[in-house]
């Protein structure tokens, strides 16, 4: 029986499609170094307002966030930040950053979108993932286009591109790593274990697909987060008696 050995260039694509894999594995890793585990995104204000109590209201609440919020906001972002990356198109990129930054209705929120973006495009220096200021004909070409207090997304969206990650596995990465996220607060704020977390991510992890997919459909005048129970919830955690999270 004769057996089939793949050619050169199938095993290089195939070695370059696990590398973007496992680069982005790293990006959505918890034990990514840049702070997210310090922010709640109003979920903390939420338990303390009683809006969020147990398992079942928590799977409700972040359900609404993703499809209120993340689907029509982040990650429809996210998704043209990429193809802008991929075009080198600079003021797409600006304007994009521009606007996500105006949709963050809380200084809390406008906070931890600038402090992720800055914290990451720190380690990506540390890192020798973002050239020199005056990089070699041979290097990245496309960080002098990230604009200078990029936030959190966009620099998702650069790291990402620069990894070879296709969009649609982005914004996988992007919302699984926010899930991921506010059930890590849930469970230190909440009477909420491990096992249950673990439920909650089984009961939304169809959700998180088919944000994805509507996400991908959304035309620019679509866009726009409808959030005005976490807008509000974060408003009040800046004055909330005792906090675990960054306000």
């Amino acid at each position: 029986m004769s057996t089939t050995m793949p050619t050169d260039s199938a095993a290089l694509k195939s070695q370059s499609d696990e590398l973007a894999l496992l680069g982005l594995m790293q990006l959505v890793s918890p034990a990514l170094p840049i702070g997210a585990f310090a922010f709640s995104q109003g979920l903390e204000s939420a338990f303390e307002l009683d809006w969020v109590r147990d398992e079942a209201s928590l799977g409700e609440w972040l359900s609404g966030v993703l499809e209120d919020g993340l689907t029509r906001c982040e990650l429809p972002v996210l998704a043209r930040l990429h193809q802008a990356f991929d075009q080198a198109n600079g003021e797409s990129i600006a304007v994009w950053d521009e606007w996500l930054a105006a949709t963050r209705e809380t200084a809390e929120l406008a906070a931890e979108d600038s402090r992720l973006g800055a914290s990451l495009k720190r380690l990506l220096g540390s890192l020798d993932l973002l050239p020199s200021e005056e990089p070699l004909p041979s290097e990245d070409l496309l960080s002098p286009l990230l604009p200078n207090q990029a936030g959190y997304v966009t620099l998702f969206a650069y790291t990402a591109h620069a990894r070879g990650v296709s969009v649609r596995q982005t914004l996988l990465g992007f919302a699984w790593a926010w899930l991921e996220n506010q059930l890590a607060v849930a469970c230190k704020a909440l009477p909420l274990g491990h096992t249950a977390a673990q439920r909650v991510i089984e009961q939304l992890r169809p959700v998180l697909v088919n944000a994805v997919n509507q996400a991908l459909t959304l035309e620019d005048d679509e866009l726009g987060p409808v959030l005005p129970g976490l807008a509000l919830a974060s408003a009040l955690h800046e004055t909330q008696y005792s906090r675990l999270f960054r306000s």
